[in-house]
């Protein structure tokens, strides 16, 4: 038998390129794992003739897709002759005869064939548009976590109202069009160990918005419970006035005991009818997450140590603790009713002010393996096996995210039901969605349990499937689609996602001309269905770059990086450009002229999205998150301050003339949303 022959039957890669021109070969430990956590035994003899044989007598796959672009599907050609087709379209309950040549409604529908002697196969039909809404023109926005941007109304970290505040306030003072948020997901609640995780990008459940994000005072029923000003004066004090770092685990508890008084008033008859319907919409999604909560609070918040009977959502035991817990049930329904609303209030008092896109929400790679989506949609999820990212020319060692992937298998079989449902829930009060990583459409690095990333092996999934499932609910719903497409990318994945109008990510440091004279790229060369931003979450601010502050704090903590002076000399080449281009007219603060002349840059390209990272607007050092480091730095803790670490509030950055003057730059070139297409010729290199 043929162990690679085995594995690429169900998907899994035996080898990586992680430079053009060099293969790597995958371990025989990592391949056998992935193959046994898609329940196949590679050891077994006569595995291979059974995956052979399965695939040839197969009419039809579990999930086939239709794009409405007037051809006929390989899959459909591929059918024996005189075979007849029939389809049960979408909330439909009977089958009519089907010519897959014939426009086909949107939609995921049940596909039935059967062919000569009577042989019958069905399948899921997702029938999608060929491409994803495209963003109306250009326009420039601002790049926030949300937890890091207090104001002096919210209760220790950033809240939904202070969302809603800036996106009013940007747009109607500066022409935003556009916030993109970091990951609003469910956490997992800390537990008898510890405290929360801060990352939003390891969350319980990706279903639902985590209700720490609430602005307690606009529940109405708020109205009629004691009010907690003090307490919530001092959490926001801690962080604002005495240097203390964003407490999740102390403003949710602060916030949980105002809720458990709301709870306790009765809803009056229209907000308990609104609350039913939601309820009657979400239904077993939000049941089973709101059981887990319930469970977690009196188990603990690692479902793997649960009793056994409360591992299987649908068990008998599972059932009666559901019924034993019915008020912790309803009060975790609630709270994602209630935040559920303020989201919809934030998104439309971002189009109100006249945004044109308004909120995009930020989809993160995986959820944490002991959360509420991994107890709930277990028999979708790989057993012992984590996401991560093999090793390359940035990270010697890999990364392992501690996520546990999708078996792409599964999903296939249900029509790709989970990934449909997250992202209707995501979109519902979303002007675009940012997928991260979303070369995860495609394939991702999966690593044994207790093994290093660097015994991983790649696992492919249908991208054709996913992306189908991506611009249908996109299109339903009007949603803008971005993808952050950072680092190794496998060849094609860039085109394939261009071609079905998924924006990209550039950053302007990442922008240059590597496979050449590594010089950065002119600005008329870039792409133009991307977003075009100075730096990310995960990158030092453009002020720290610029003043090599990102060095000093990466030598200080031991971390590998650029020398100094090697980081210098990018910077000033990037600078001389600016200044033949005569974006940087120097002044007085130099620092912050050349924070202007990036964005004047990053104008000058022709990306239909620019964004701005919020800490660079009042010139904060600080980076959000340090990859490959925990104890050693705050990540995801620290509120937005200025140059010299003294916390900023909302309130501070709408009256900071470092601000006005950023986002002025926007205005000097008649604003994003107005500036041509294509760059201006003076805009290459010279």
């Amino acid at each position: 038998m043929s162990p690679a022959r085995l594995a690429a039957l169900y998907g899994v890669a035996t080898s990586y390129s992680p430079a053009p021109g060099r293969t790597v070969a995958a371990s025989d430990a990592a391949v056998t794992a992935a193959l046994a956590a898609l329940g196949v035994d590679a050891a077994s003899p006569d595995a291979l003739a059974a995956r052979e044989a399965e695939l040839a007598g197969r009419l039809l796959p579990p999930t086939v897709v239709l794009w409405a672009d007037g051809r006929v599907p390989d899959w459909a050609l591929r059918l024996p002759e005189r075979a007849d087709l029939e389809i049960r379209l979408e909330g439909g309950r009977s089958y009519a005869a089907w010519d897959p040549g014939t426009p086909t409604p949107p939609g995921t529908h049940r596909l039935r064939v059967t062919v000569p002697g009577g042989r019958t196969a069905e399948a899921h039909l997702i029938a999608a548009p060929p491409t994803a809404p495209a963003p109306p023109g250009r326009t420039h926005g601002l790049l926030v976590q949300l937890y890091s941007l207090l104001s002096a109304r919210s209760w220790g970290m950033g809240d939904l109202a202070d969302l809603a505040d800036l996106a009013s306030w940007s747009a109607r003072t500066h022409g935003t069009g556009f916030l993109q948020v970091n990951p609003l997901h469910a956490a997992v609640p800390a537990g008898p160990g510890g405290g929360t995780d801060p990352s939003p990008y390891r969350p319980s459940s990706r279903r639902f918005p985590d209700p720490v994000h609430l602005r307690i005072e606009d529940v109405p029923e708020y109205a009629y419970v004691p009010a907690r000003t003090r307490e919530a004066a001092l959490l926001r004090d801690a962080v604002l006035d005495k240097g203390g770092l964003i407490d999740r685990d102390a403003v949710w508890a602060l916030k949980r005991e105002a809720l458990e008084a709301v709870h306790a008033v009765p809803l009056s008859p229209g907000r308990r009818a609104a609350y039913c319907d939601f309820l009657a919409e979400q239904g077993t999604a939000l049941e089973d997450h709101a059981t887990w909560c319930a469970l977690a609070e009196r188990y603990g918040p690692d479902r793997h140590a649960w009793p056994a009977e409360l591992q299987d959502p649908r068990s008998p035991g599972t059932a009666r603790a559901r019924r034993e817990l019915m008020d912790r049930v309803d009060f975790h329904s609630r709270l994602a009713w209630l935040t559920d609303t303020q989201l919809a209030a934030a998104q439309r008092t971002a189009r109100d002010a006249g945004m044109p896109i308004g909120l995009v929400h930020d989809l993160a790679v995986g959820v944490h393996p002991g959360g509420a989506d991994a107890w709930a949609q277990r028999d979708v999820f790989a057993e012992r096996m984590s996401v991560g990212a093999p090793p390359d020319a940035f990270n010697a060692r890999g990364q392992d995210w501690g996520l546990p992937p999708w078996r792409p298998d599964r999903l296939a079989e249900t029509g790709y039901a989970p990934f449909r449902d997250l992202l209707r829930g995501l979109m519902r009060h979303a002007g675009a969605v940012r997928i991260d990583h979303v070369m995860g459409l495609f394939r991702l690095w999966w690593i044994p349990e207790g093994e290093e990333p660097t015994e991983g092996c790649y696992v492919h999934y249908d991208a054709e499937a996913m992306l189908a499932v991506l611009l249908l609910e996109a299109s339903r719903s009007g949603t803008y689609v971005i993808g952050e497409d950072l680092g190794t990318v496998e060849p094609g994945v860039r085109e394939t996602l261009r071609e079905r109008g998924v924006l990209g990510t550039s950053v302007l440091w990442f922008e240059r001309d590597w496979e050449g004279d590594g010089r950065p790229v002119p600005a008329d060369q870039w792409r133009t269905d991307c977003v075009a931003t100075a730096t990310t979450h995960d990158l030092p601010s453009t002020a720290a770059r610029l003043t090599g502050d990102d060095v000093r704090l990466r030598e200080r903590l031991g971390l590998s990086s650029a020398t100094p002076t090697e980081a210098a000399t990018e910077v000033a080449e990037w600078l001389a450009l600016f200044a033949r281009l005569g974006l940087l007219a120097g002044g007085a603060d130099r620092e912050e002229e050349a924070v202007r002349a990036v964005h004047r840059f990053l104008l000058r390209t022709p990306a239909r999205m620019i964004g701005v990272w919020l800490p660079d607007l009042v010139g904060d050092r600080r980076p959000q998150n340090l990859p490959g480091t925990w104890a050693e730095y705050p990540n995801w803790r620290l509120p937005v301050a200025d140059a010299e670490g003294r916390p900023v509030t909302l309130e501070d950055l709408a009256r900071s003339p470092r601000a006005h003057a950023l986002l002025a730059v926007f205005a000097e070139a008649g604003g994003a949303r107005d500036v041509p297409l294509t760059g201006p010729p003076d805009a290459r290199l010279v």
